[in-house]
Formats: structure tokens, sequence, C-alpha cells
């Protein structure tokens, strides 16, 4: 049985003069939990972007669930969440307002009024935010009051609130110190959830760090838009690292 969510066909993609991607071809299945791995510039947050569908690429084709993403509705390109390196969380909003913005993409216009006028329920965000150990103290809180170890973990509970199939992650453990590391690779990779939240299966996470590639079932490295590998974890030697590093 195939159980390919993701796939990138012969994928290349240019910023002007610059490749960022250079075909590209890669499967993400089901369950799988992926390390990506490569130097600043070596394209990691370009191919993030082309797979939940934010960049077009130049050259080649896309399928999520074996369709393209023209062919999705709202609802199930609602089942991809990514958590961006810059975050991207609105500064004038609350902490817990930030996170509920995350269910933007299943409800209506009423509820994102709600939302910004700060009457909407905040129930769900909250159960999120104790997942990503966040006190109650900074709940209402304006985003550019918190520390950056607290918007890093505000950009992880807004993304896991969608409830989600997949999950891209473009450095999400920045700013986090070890136990807090330890605390939110756990809860991506191995569902450690108290509560029984849904919590996304697939998860794709680039890294700079060797060291936090523990849990990863799977390891792709990449340089200059080139996939150079893509194995199994247990299988990752210095050889490897030595062709992206």
């Amino acid at each position: 049985m195939n159980n390919t969510i993701l796939e990138l066909k012969n994928i290349s993609h240019k910023y002007e003069n610059n490749l960022a991607l250079d075909k590209v071809n890669l499967k993400i299945n089901s369950g799988d939990k992926i390390g990506l791995l490569g130097k600043s510039g070596s394209g990691k947050s370009t191919l993030i972007s082309v797979l939940n569908g934010t960049i077009k690429p130049t050259q080649g084709e896309v399928k999520i669930y074996n369709k393209r993403f023209e062919e999705l509705d709202r609802k199930r390109l609602s089942k991809i969440t990514t958590i961006w390196q810059d975050l991207r969380l609105i500064e004038d909003l609350s902490a817990e307002q930030n996170v509920n913005c995350g269910l933007l993409a299943e409800k209506n216009f009423y509820f994102a009024l709600k939302n910004l006028l700060n009457i909407s329920s905040f129930k769900k965000a909250h159960k999120y935010m104790k997942l990503c150990n966040l006190k109650s103290s900074i709940y209402n809180k304006k985003i550019r009051k918190l520390s950056g170890g607290q918007k890093q973990r505000v950009a992880i509970a807004r993304s896991l609130i969608q409830g989600s199939n997949i999950l891209l992650a473009d450095e999400p453990f920045n700013n986090l110190d070890p136990k807090l590391i330890t605390k939110i690779k756990n809860l991506l990779l191995e569902n450690a959830d108290e509560n029984e939240t849904k919590l996304p299966r697939t998860i794709l996470v680039a890294l700079h760090r060797l060291d936090l590639l523990s849990n990863f079932d799977k390891v792709i490295g990449l340089k200059d838009g080139k996939i150079f590998f893509n194995i199994e974890r247990t299988n990752l030697k210095k050889f490897h690292l030595d062709k992206i590093y």
C-alpha cells in the first residue's frame, strides 16, 4: 500500500539568478519523522516553502495526498502546518490570540473578528500553550513583551492547535534552553501528550545542530539545493556529513 502523502517530482526553484533547489525528488510517507540537514543557504527553508505550497517552484510538480495543490480545498490544505524560522507572530496581539490564529483555517470571519476583539474562547489555546510549557501569566501579554523562548513556544502552540497531519518546521528549537528542547522534541517526535490532544504524525524539521537528531527516524542532507542523501538515521555516518558540510 502506498502511504506517500507529500511528493516532489523534479523540483527546481530560482530566485533571480540563484538556484535554490536543483531537480529535487522526494517522497514523505505517513508517520515519517525527518531531520533536514544542511548549511545556511543550502535550500532548507525553500524546500519547506515548496512543501507547504507557499512557494510555487520554477519547475516540477508538488503533490499532497496524490493531488496537486491547486486541486485541494482549504480544509485539506490546513492539514499541513508550518513553524517558520522567523515565527511570523503578530506583535500587537496577545500570546493567546496568536495561538488562536492557528484555528483560522477552519473558522469563519466572525471567529477572526472575535479573536481580534479579545472576546473569543481561549480554552483550547490554553491547552496547547500548557503543552508547550507556557505559564498562564503570559497568556494575555502582547507578543512584543515576551522573551525569545516564549515567542518560540507560542509559535509552536499556534501550529499544533491546527490539528494538522503534517508538520514542517524550520529551526523550531531556536531560543530554547536544553530542558525545553527535550520537552518540545518529545512532544513533536514522540507525541508525548498527557491530554490526548491531536498532534501531527508526519514531521520534517530543518536543523543546524547534529546533537538534535536523536528520535528522528530519517535524515535528509541538502547542499546547493540538491539532496545528497536520504537515509535512515541509524545509517548516518561521518562520510555522509562530509558531503554537505
